[in-house]
């Protein structure tokens, strides 16, 4: 049996939303704010821009349930929407609102190098820790951490914000794992190893002062970028439940979103760092598809009603008609009965090629865009 030609691959996906390596790469698709932190599952904002110019104009509300780390409100705002998101996660929502605030740069890039020194010549004593933190960051390491967490407590709220992402993103590339493991690190790593992704012996990581330092000056200049583009559209991020939300004074045109999937990644754990470090709410037992629970029948039918009345409750915020694009991997092809259940009208499903989505990964992987109205009332 010969694999597929392909002249026969792509004539099944749709080309506008399907891009090779060497026409988007990795600078294009992670410009600006969307590689301010590390991000699994994330979907590439280009492909926002496209069903923006199909679905939606400028100056009308986009909506995203599962707002993630905040790429379809940060690329309405630049196309001239307002923008409305939720989610569940205390950590995506200190992202994204890191991402869309409109900051005072030049008071922000003092405030940050000032965290840096406060943080170098006056560690704290008995600073609160936890096990966790304590297994996965050698000693020197996990003090310059806290002692940065320490710091920030001197900033205002915004300030603060910005240096909590900082903190995170240092965190995640301090820990004791090997450096060509950051995504799914399952053991610490004490002692010298050999490096798959250097192609030679390396050593643990033992310090975090050179991350937090980096990190500052590259939040600095990626917040600069965005400025330059962003509107004076309103950006809304609201800490809730997809499945019980309410968007305040903003009235959603329509949705662009990415939902999660059932069992593929635990959106909790992939940020267990920043929780830990940043004492988060943790509302994992509420996470939607949450990895940790698996893809057995009973978590599936778990998903599917979950997803319904997240969907079902989106559909009553929008009016009659009003778009609503989901991009999803329905292998499984669970979503014709969630939009059923949901009032939702499938228009189009359509299929794309995707270009490392979620990280390290071999072979074809695809997805669908379902692209659907919500119903429209029967004429009489």
């Amino acid at each position: 049996m010969t694999g597929r030609t392909q002249a026969a691959l792509y004539a099944e996906i749709d080309l506008e939303l399907s891009w090779s390596e060497a026409a988007l790469p990795q600078v294009e698709r992670t410009k600006h704010v969307h590689a301010l932190h590390p991000y699994l599952g994330k979907f590439i904002p280009q492909l926002v821009e496209v069903f923006l110019r199909r679905h939606f104009r400028a100056g009308e509300c986009v909506f995203d349930p599962f707002a993630g780390s905040g790429t379809t409100l940060v690329e309405a705002n630049v196309y001239g929407c307002d923008a409305v998101g939720a989610d569940i996660s205390a950590f995506n929502c200190l992202l994204t609102r890191v991402k869309t605030a409109r900051h005072s740069l030049a008071a922000l890039d003092l405030a940050l190098r000032g965290t840096l020194e406060r943080a170098r010549l006056h560690p704290p004593e008995g600073a609160e820790s936890t096990t966790w933190l304590e297994t996965w960051y050698s000693p020197r390491a996990l003090g310059e951490l806290l002692s940065y967490r320490s710091a920030i407590e001197e900033l205002d709220s915004d300030a603060a914000d910005v240096a909590r992402v900082v903190l995170s993103r240092a965190a995640r590339s301090a820990r004791l794992t090997p450096h060509f493991d950051l995504d799914f690190p399952r053991t610490p790593m004490r002692t010298p190893y050999w490096c798959l992704k250097h192609k030679r012996t390396c050593r643990p990581v033992d310090e975090a002062q050179k991350f937090l330092r980096r990190y500052s000056a590259d939040t600095m200049r990626r917040l600069h970028a965005f400025a330059s583009v962003r509107t004076e559209r309103t950006i809304e991020v609201v800490h809730g439940d997809a499945r019980a939300v309410e968007v305040g004074r903003l009235r959603p045109a329509g949705i662009i979103t990415s939902p999660p999937y059932p069992g593929l990644i635990d959106y909790h754990e992939q940020h267990r760092y920043a929780y830990e470090l940043l004492q988060l709410e943790d509302r994992r037992s509420a996470e939607i598809g949450a990895g940790a629970r698996g893809t057995s029948r009973g978590a599936l039918e778990e998903y599917v009603v979950a997803m319904t009345a997240a969907f079902r409750r989106a559909e009553a915020l929008l009016q009659p008609g009003a778009p609503v694009v989901i991009v999803v991997n329905d292998s499984r092809r669970l979503y014709p009965q969630i939009l059923a259940r949901a009032g939702l009208v499938l228009e189009e499903r359509l299929r794309r090629h995707v270009n490392r989505r979620t990280g390290r990964r071999a072979g074809e992987f695809f997805e669908d865009v379902l692209v659907c109205t919500t119903a429209r009332p029967l004429k009489v």
